[in-house]
Formats: structure tokens, sequence, C-alpha cells
């Protein structure tokens, strides 16, 4: 199993903005490709008040920020000159964070996503949506905004595929800006799987594939936690999709770059569970060679030589 798609992280919000131009992103591309990525996902297309692209919608009605650059355009050309498929992650409100109301990010993001087809959906590269909201377990209205977000993606993009990144409720699930490391209160193999099969059912018509994050639970439960994963997508004919975090939620400084022994023992567990892709969370900032922390160079250097053990 190795890494086929990254997200791109630009509207950072719990990890450094490393502040690239055009050249950069430019040179970044041709390390991804080197590294055998084919997908490249826009975690979202705007966080709060800071957008990635020109949006005459969210500048008026939310306030936001007006981008020096847009970087959908950038992002979908460097994808077209690489050959890659590039999926846009929705808009971010900020608010069911704040609040736990999904409404609002389905009220805004019916605008924007006619707003992002109307703008971009001519472009090669433009192959799919990411549903950006992230969830864990039986959230009040996920079933309702994930069917209706999803559903829009589709009916105004000509059936393009729509895709989800929820997490495990597992020890390791805490908060960015939580002094610890992990907790107690976590979710059982029994819960998750009756949570999920509830969630999936109403939502299966409306996404394609479902990226569970890996980093949540232990490295000794992996096996089981991806093993189910993968029945409850088959029962519902989703993809299932692993999103590998190159990141270490083990330190007490968040984030660093993963250690590449924990990083591999994760694909090889998506790989025993038969998924079908695996992404990362994300490659620029935590495995390119010219990120901002060194360790990500090495990472870079210690998969490729992973990579070259299969011959491709």
């Amino acid at each position: 199993m190795l890494i086929t798609g990254t997200f791109i992280d630009e509207i950072s919000h719990d990890i450094p903005h490393q502040n690239w131009g055009a050249p950069e992103w430019a040179r970044d591309f041709e390390h991804m490709k080197a590294a055998g990525i084919d997908t490249v996902i826009v975690i979202r297309c705007g966080y709060r008040r800071f957008i990635t692209y020109p949006s005459a919608y969210l500048t008026i009605v939310h306030g936001c920020y007006t981008p020096p650059i847009d970087l959908i355009d950038l992002f979908l050309t460097l994808a077209e000159q690489h050959n890659m498929q590039l999926y846009i992650g929705l808009y971010d409100s900020g608010h069911y964070w704040d609040t736990g109301n999904l409404q609002q990010e389905i009220d805004t993001n019916q605008f924007v996503i006619e707003e992002l087809w109307q703008q971009y959906g001519r472009r090669k590269a433009f192959k799919g949506w990411y549903l950006s909201t992230e969830i864990s377990r039986k959230t009040k209205g996920a079933i309702e905004a994930f069917s209706n977000m999803g559903t829009h993606c589709k009916q105004v993009s000509n059936q393009l595929p729509v895709f989800i990144s929820p997490w495990i409720d597992g020890k390791k699930a805490v908060l960015a800006a939580s002094g610890s490391l992990s907790k107690q209160d976590v979710v059982s193999l029994k819960e998750h799987e009756a949570e999920w099969d509830e969630i999936f059912s109403g939502i299966h018509q409306s996404i394609d594939a479902v990226a569970f994050q890996d980093g949540q639970i232990d490295y000794h439960e992996l096996a089981d936690f991806f093993s189910l994963n993968k029945k409850l997508a088959d029962k519902y004919g989703l993809q299932c999709w692993t999103n590998a975090e190159s990141f270490d939620r083990d330190m007490p400084i968040k984030f660093f770059p993963i250690k590449f022994e924990k990083l591999k023992l994760k694909l090889e567990a998506a790989q025993q569970a038969g998924y079908d892709k695996a992404i990362t969370f994300e490659f620029s900032h935590f495995m390119s060679p010219q990120s901002a922390y060194i360790q990500a160079h090495h990472l870079y250097n210690r998969y490729l030589e992973y990579k070259t053990v299969y011959n491709v």
C-alpha cells in the first residue's frame, strides 16, 4: 500500500503556514509526482475569513478576505501539468466547531459548490469533491449535512465523486490545543460499527469513498478498526481509503513529521485490510523535501527507499 494522494492544507489552522508562492508550489508538485502521487485534495477552499480563491459570495456575505493569489487555479494548473486529479474541499465557516450546529455549513456550501463549479468546472484536473466537515461519532445533523452537501456536489458537477475523511474516536483523538496526548473515554469497536453503520446507511448514495484518519488509535488497534471500516464500506458500496497521517500524534509538540516506522506500520495495516487507496495528511508540511521541518526531508528519503522495494 503506497501513498497515491495527499491533502493540501493551504489555509493552515493548527500547523504553521510555509509562505509558499507559485515557484515553491511548482517544485512541490514535482516532488509529489516523484513520490507516486496522482491525486491532490484541497482540504478546504476556505476556513472562517481566509479563502483560497476569489469568491464574490464569501467575500460579500461572510466578510472573507480576498486572497492575494487564486490558489485553486494554481493547483489545477499544476495538477494538469503533472497529469494529476484534483479534489476541491468545501468551505468551513467555523460555526460548527463553535456551536456543534451543522446547518450553516449546509446553507453556505450550497452557494460555494455552485460558485466553484461555475469558476473551475471546465478544468481538466477537477475530478471530485471533498466534504471538509470532520466528524467521528454519530454527530447530530451529520447524516443530513453529508447527504445534502454530497448530493448537491454531484448534481452540480455531473456526478463527480465525493469523499469524506472522518476520524476514529480513539485514545489520541484530543484537540490540538490540548496539553494531553491521550484520553480515557474512547469508542469501542462495537460502538464504532453501530454508529458508522447508521451513518453510511444515510449517506452512501451521496458519497463515493471514505478515508478514515488513522492517527487517533494505537498501532496495535489498527488491524481491528481497519478490518471493520472495510467491512462497512463494502456493505454500502463505498471505496475504502486510508488517510495515513504523516505527522506524529505521540509527541508533546504538535505536530512534527512522523517516524517512518510508524507510517510503515499504518500503510501495511491498510494493505492487510484490503483498502483501495492511501492518501496522507499531508505531504507538503510533513513529507516534502522543501518542508519547513527538516525531519520531513528525511521522511521523504525513507519513503522513496520503501517505495523502491516495490519497484514502483
